[in-house]
């Protein structure tokens, strides 16, 4: 992301992250006007205490000394003020900025190719969409304003002690140029710091995000203690990360904080001497010394401080740039809109790899007209769901063509071309939400009412109805409240009800109980009817009506053909496939 990774500060990370601060200008004014503020009024009142020390205490006269006091009020009043108004508006600008970057990063994340996800990690995702987003809130909140504010404060407190007393100032000044190089030296380790710290919590969030998902594998095969294992040294890593920023601040701050004591220790001695012997100094002089000093040295402990703050955001941010410029896209450039898809399909010589130099599909070709059935058979990695995945463009091809009604769907709108295609998986995904927005995905264009006509129609509204709160009804995380079967069927009614020219069946079948077959087998029968299928199935016996069946071997179409047909050619690879599952099936009974 940057050519300065290592540095203390990266400038052009920093430029663009103020970019996202440019609809919010006005914001921005009153954060440095309330900045400001704070630094002429902090500022004024150990003036405003030297001259009731000078002109009243020390003269023991009374009168104007009210005066003072009064005014000491009004400055503190008006500082508290502008630390409120400064605080909030910081925070407000922190959020609103983060709002739109996140915004923004989950609208790229959602065009990503399905590449791109096959070979992250959803925890670092994660991490990268929630806590990372956080750190670049403190920027604002914690980090970018107080850092300005306090660097004004004291550029202002200095001016004002150098004006009051030159002499004094400069015991004061002395020992700022060792704060600022010890400042620069903790700011570059820090940064290394955080960015080991990150890395691994990035790493802890994948790891659990994993196992969590993954439990039932963990305790089925009894990985329990060796998944221990492996968290408790990911977690002595992170812990090891975090303990050099503890060290690096247990170093830092005392130091600066004795350098700070003994400077004030300095000009209690030297200025009462110069007060007492040489009358150089005023009583008021030292009043007001002493009490601008912890704040000329208080913002540089603060600085470092919420300088750890603006690290941590920045290498956040670094981050978060780092999947924004991530161009994983597929790329949307289709004009056409397939509003009038009568559904053919048609491949014409596709070449397709997941890794380049290891191809996947090998030249393939085959046609579907409008309203046909056709099945695709092979053995595991042959190339059947690859198919899928390229009618939806979740991937391009590397050669050849695919066309809707004769039309290049590279020349097709996204939108368009996955509005009429719908696919029912083996594995079906849900959502932790009810019934009905699992199927209507959060199209409020569809009523309730639309749901339960369509969920008669392929026959499993009883079965919903059967359910606590009907359709309603919460399946909870991946719709761990359903069975296989019941999840398959929720899937079938997703794809009905949004009225697909294509339906594509990828193992729907598969692995569920005889009565929820039964149901998915009515189902499909409705569903199917009048449209464009593509069925892929190990289960010879469900695709024995399809127009058109496909046998694929090693990313090739090796046999094509109606199931009579297929079966009529001895010896050959459908026939073999039909042999083998008719044998078993025999066997198990």
């Amino acid at each position: 992301m940057s050519d300065s990774k290592h540095s203390a500060f990266d400038a052009p990370l920093f430029g663009r992250l103020l970019r996202y601060t440019k609809p919010y200008f006005g914001v921005v004014i009153l954060a440095l006007i309330t900045v400001l503020g704070l630094a002429i009024f902090g500022a004024l009142r150990p003036k405003v205490l030297q001259l009731a020390m000078d002109e009243n205490i020390e003269q023991k006269f009374q009168p104007g000394f009210l005066k003072y006091m009064l005014w000491m009020f009004i400055l503190l009043f008006l500082e508290v003020v502008s630390n409120l108004c400064f605080i909030y508006s910081a925070s407000w600008l922190g959020q609103s900025v983060v709002r739109d970057i996140r915004i923004k990063l989950f609208n790229h994340i959602l065009g990503f190719k399905m590449k791109y996800f096959d070979n992250s990690s959803v925890g670092v995702l994660l991490t990268r969409t929630v806590t990372d987003m956080e750190r670049i809130a403190d920027i604002f909140g914690e980090g970018l304003f107080m850092i300005f504010s306090d660097i004004l404060k004291m550029l202002v407190v200095g001016t004002v002690m150098f004006y009051m007393n030159w002499k004094l100032s400069v015991i004061a000044f002395f020992t700022l140029p060792v704060i600022l190089i010890a400042t620069k030296i903790f700011q570059k380790y820090m940064k290394k710091a955080f960015e080991e710290v990150r890395n691994e919590v990035a790493n802890l969030n994948s790891f659990v995000q994993e196992r969590l998902t993954g439990m039932k594998i963990v305790q089925i095969f009894a990985r329990e203690a060796i998944e221990s294992t492996r968290f408790r040294a990911i977690n002595d890593r992170h812990k090891k990360g975090w303990i050099k920023t503890v060290w690096y601040n247990s170093v830092f701050f005392p130091v600066a904080e004795l350098l700070s004591s003994i400077t004030l220790g300095t000009i209690i001695w030297l200025g009462g001497l110069h007060t007492v012997f040489e009358q150089t100094a005023s009583v008021g002089d030292l009043a007001a010394f002493i009490m601008m000093v912890p704040m000329m040295f208080r913002p540089l402990h603060q600085i470092a401080n919420k300088f750890n703050t603006l690290q941590m955001g920045m290498v956040a941010a670094d981050r978060v740039f780092k999947v924004l410029d991530t161009q994983s896209n597929i790329e949307d450039r289709g004009m056409t809109q397939l509003d009038n898809f009568n559904g053919n399909i048609e491949f014409k010589a596709v070449h397709f790899s997941y890794i380049p130099s290891e191809p996947v599909l090998k030249g393939v070709s085959f046609k579907v007209n409008s309203g046909q059935t056709i099945a695709i058979v092979g053995s595991t990695g042959a190339g059947k769901t690859t198919i899928i995945n390229l009618l939806n463009r979740f991937y391009d091809i590397d050669n050849g063509t695919i066309t809707f009604d004769g039309v290049d769907i590279t020349s097709v709108t996204l939108k368009s071309l996955r509005s009429q295609v719908a696919i029912v998986l083996q594995d079906v995904f849900l959502f932790a939400d009810s019934i009905l927005n699992n199927i209507t995905l959060g199209d409020s264009s569809i009523s309730e009412s639309e749901v339960a006509h369509a969920a008669k129609q392929i026959g499993i509204h009883e079965f919903i109805c059967s359910l606590p709160d009907g359709y309603h009804f919460n399946v909870k995380e991946r719709g761990a409240m359903l069975s296989a079967g019941q999840r398959q069927l929720i899937a079938f009614l997703r794809a009905y009800i949004t009225n697909p020219k294509v339906l594509i069946l990828d193992e729907a079948t598969a692995s569920i109980d005889s009565y929820s077959e039964e149901l998915i087998q009515q189902a499909t029968k409705t569903i199917t009817k009048g449209r464009t299928s593509i069925v892929i199935a190990h289960r010879l016996a469900t695709i024995q009506k399809a127009d058109t069946i496909l046998v694929m071997d090693s990313g090739e179409i090796v046999e094509k053909g109606s199931h009579a047909e297929l079966l009529a050619n001895e010896g050959g690879p459908y026939s073999k496939l039909y042999q083998a599952q008719f044998l078993d099936s025999e066997a198990s009974i």
